[in-house]
């Protein structure tokens, strides 16, 4: 495995498709040539090459685990109430993008993230800081170490993110909002500004394909019975618009930012983590994906592929 985690590496390095985000500054000047590789299996055996501790934004990678948060928290029935499981086929950051009776169509685009933050609550707490804590504190048993905030990501999210401003003065008008839209959207904001590397990414991966107990640490990051819904998701909606190419070619539960990091999971076996800043028109890092689907077809890791 390290050998062949060690030969996409130097493969893909090369490869100069796609750039940095510019939604935001701090993302426009990471260097393009950043590239780190991580797979941990469920023994607990590491495989890595290239840039994989130094930390990067989670952005959107953050969804799904925050979706974990509400479905243990609030109920699947709850949550569904305001967030939908379809996919849009829409550009993830789409205004206006709701199913017939007003949802969002999923939690990993905005609109469903947004509505999702709404569901992170502290025991008996509605403070900022205490929803903070616990969106760290629980993000932190999937990565085995709790996140730190990148103060500048976080800044620049509230000078500059308009349209997810809009975004969440729409679901207030459809009532899928019900704490204040400048507390959610901090939290929102918070969650996508949180510091990661490819190690954490892989660990949690890791996390979900051992049925939401994270191995190395034998802590419980997501009850077991909601480990399928979210992985359901995450192949179904976790690539952005490319998702259902995503499914039919690579078919692993994955989920992309524009940060440049991917995160995915074969169930049972191992958790994937990837960054290259340099990412698509769709917002999926280039080398990223490359990477697991290579993974996917060298070792045969289709979700759907039968084992002789």
């Amino acid at each position: 495995m390290q050998d062949l985690v060690d030969e996409l590496h130097e493969r893909f390095a090369p490869l100069d498709d796609g750039a940095p985000s510019d939604s935001l500054p701090e993302l426009a000047g990471v260097d393009p040539d950043r590239f780190g590789i991580s797979v941990v299996d469920a023994d607990g055996e590491r495989f890595e090459a290239g840039d994989v501790a130094s930390g990067f934004s989670l952005q959107s990678a953050s969804k799904p685990f925050v979706y974990g948060i509400a479905l243990e928290r609030c109920g699947a029935g709850r949550v569904r109430e305001r967030v939908s499981v379809e996919p849009t086929g829409e550009p993830f950051n789409a205004i206006g993008k709701l199913d017939e009776e007003g949802r969002p169509f999923n939690a990993l685009v905005n609109t469903g993230a947004i509505a999702v933050a709404d569901f992170v609550h502290a025991d008996g707490e509605d403070d900022l800081p205490a929803r903070k804590a616990l969106l760290e504190e629980r993000l932190g048993r999937y990565f085995g170490r709790r996140p730190a905030v990148d103060e500048a990501v976080l800044g620049s999210a509230r000078e500059r993110e308009h349209r997810n401003r809009a975004i969440a003065h729409l679901l207030r008008d459809h009532d899928r909002l019900h704490d204040p839209v400048e507390d959610t959207l901090e939290l929102y904001f918070h969650q996508c500004a949180l510091v990661v590397s490819t190690q954490d990414l892989a660990n949690a991966g890791l996390t979900l394909a051992c049925g939401g107990r994270n191995p190395l640490t034998a802590v419980r990051a997501l009850p077991v019975e909601h480990v399928p819904a979210l992985l359901s998701l995450m192949l179904s909606c976790g690539m952005y618009d490319r998702s259902g190419e995503w499914a039919y070619e690579v078919g692993l539960p994955a989920k992309s930012g524009v940060g440049g990091g991917i995160v995915a999971v074969v169930p049972g076996r191992m958790g994937i983590g990837v960054f290259s800043p340099r990412i698509d028109f769709q917002g999926n890092s280039v080398r990223g994906m490359r990477v697991i689907e290579a993974l996917s077809e060298r070792l045969k890791l289709h979700t759907f592929a039968v084992r002789a």
